[in-house]
């Protein structure tokens, strides 16, 4: 489904702050050599992740699901000198091209790299995360959020990608649909949860920001 027009895509997307020269040279490569590309960020909804981490200034920053890495660079536009994003990916497959983009950025020593199970390596983490990214396998999203709470303080802000759907949240469901329910519940979860108050932002696919209380 397509929210708005391509034309009014295109405006929004020439009205806001240029795509980097390293990200476009990502998008390229990404679209020659990697399965999926429609998975890429993208250059408006990535300079609204920057927008956000520059308006945060986390500290610590973790991310569940890299893909090529192009979200990761993004976040870390806004951290503190001294900091690090963690950055989870069940595809070990990626990490090359992950890690050449993150060593030619300005952050690529604060950029730490995860591979395996994000429900299994986030308890592993010592850190206290000012800024999490939620953009890993759907029908985790209500696990990735128990897992990530503890890891967090008041203020912290989580992120939660792809909301929306295609906009399958708010058509008739499937019967074989687990992942579009998931998704419905999750949305109701975050909208009733005491612990955090939440806006949804249409947002290309839709992009959820929880501030934790």
């Amino acid at each position: 489904m397509h929210f708005l027009s391509p034309q009014l895509e295109a405006y929004i997307e020439k009205s806001t702050g240029e795509e980097p020269q390293l990200l476009q040279e990502l998008t390229r490569e990404t679209h020659l050599k990697v399965l999926r590309p429609r998975m890429l960020t993208g250059h408006y909804q990535g300079r609204v992740l920057s927008m956000l981490s520059k308006i945060v200034q986390p500290k610590y920053i973790l991310e569940i699901g890299t893909y090529t890495g192009y979200s990761a660079l993004c976040l870390a536009e806004g951290i503190q000198k001294g900091g690090q994003l963690h950055t989870i990916d069940i595809n070990e497959e990626l990490m090359e091209i992950q890690r050449r983009y993150f060593e030619r950025s300005d952050h690529g020593q604060q950029i730490v790299q995860h591979h395996g199970d994000a429900l299994e390596i986030i308890p592993t983490l010592k850190q206290v995360f000012d800024l999490v990214f939620i953009d890993a396998e759907k029908t985790e999203y209500p696990n990735y959020l128990e897992a990530v709470l503890p890891k967090t303080r008041p203020g912290s802000i989580i992120l939660s990608d792809n909301v929306l759907w295609s906009g399958k949240v708010i058509e008739p469901l499937g019967e074989k649909d687990k992942t579009t329910q998931i998704l419905i519940d999750y949305n109701e979860k975050l909208r009733n949860d005491h612990r955090v108050e939440t806006v949804l932002l249409p947002i290309r696919d839709g992009l959820t920001l929880s501030r934790v209380r």
